[in-house]
């Protein structure tokens, strides 16, 4: 199991770089256990996971080395005082150069790990996007999720008619053929430092 590119690590945090089709934390069952987690935790014995990308996505993921390093960017997450900005490729040409899905959220129980839209009882979820750069039949957009609800960007792209490339839940047959993997990669991280708590940037390069 090879350990995920480390972008930075010091005695507080570790940043690394996760690839598309690996788990996070622990699935169920014998087969899923190799993840993220487990295989930084080879080098970082001490590495706590703080937040989880989906399988399907690439980009940064930070874990806290330590359990006050652990609290203390546990409550930076809650208090939204972490900036995340992803890179997606997404259906059609959208129209707007930037904008806000504001949305909310709830499992989808019967179909889980889906998330689907319930203005009753889901869980406020915003989401701002700007475009990149347009294609024909495609647009590159800088998604910020303002929230942090499971597959938020991608139910909230689906939403707006422009679903991302690759994503096998929420695409079409046709758009989800248009890329072997999802379009989503965690870009760019500011999260503030747990021992001096002065904002760092972190970044990576999209390779789609």
């Amino acid at each position: 199991m090879p350990l995920p590119p480390i972008i930075y690590s010091d005695d507080y945090l570790v940043v690394v770089d996760k690839p598309t089709g690996l788990l996070s934390v622990p699935g169920r069952g014998e087969a899923n256990q190799d993840c993220v987690a487990v295989r930084v935790q080879t080098a970082f014995p001490d590495a706590l996971i703080v937040h989880r990308l989906d399988m399907a996505t690439s980009g940064l993921m930070v874990m806290a080395r330590g359990k006050v390093a652990h609290r203390t960017l546990s409550m930076a997450f809650e208090a939204r005082q972490v900036e995340k900005r992803y890179v997606a490729v997404v259906a059609g040409c959208m129209a707007d150069d930037d904008g806000e899905v504001d949305l909310p959220l709830i499992a989808d129980w019967p179909n889980r790990p889906r998330q689907m839209i319930d203005h009753d009882i889901g869980k406020p979820s915003l989401t701002r996007y700007r475009v990149l750069e347009r294609l024909p039949d495609r647009t590159r957009v800088e998604l910020e999720p303002v929230t942090g609800r499971s597959h938020q960007l991608r139910v909230h792209m689906m939403a707006i008619g422009h679903s991302i490339l690759g994503d096998e839940f929420y695409a079409s047959d046709e758009v989800r053929a248009l890329s072997p993997r999802l379009l989503l990669h965690a870009q760019f991280l500011r999260l503030p430092h747990p021992e001096a708590q002065q904002p760092v940037d972190y970044f990576s390069e999209v390779k789609f």
